[in-house]
């Protein structure tokens, strides 16, 4: 099973990558654990250097942007 953690401190930036997430799950119709970490030490502890960041199966994809519902269903696929 594929997990995806999105980290961020609940902006709106990071509501907005973490309902993106979820869209492209659904649309994919994939079976993925969706997480959404917002606690600082978590997020430092992960290596992250710019929120919202986006983790998919334990390697940061993006950071510091919000990446659309196609680009993040390719980043899922790869």
């Amino acid at each position: 099973m594929t997990k995806i953690e999105v980290l961020g401190t609940g902006c709106a930036k990071c509501k907005r990558l973490f309902d993106n997430v979820q869209a492209a799950v659904q649309e994919l119709g994939i079976a993925a654990e969706v997480v959404k970490v917002e606690s600082l030490d978590a997020i430092v502890e992960s290596g992250v250097m710019m929120t919202p960041a986006l983790i998919i199966n334990g390697e940061i994809v993006t950071e510091g942007r919000v990446p659309d519902v196609n680009e993040i269903k390719a980043l899922v696929t790869e």
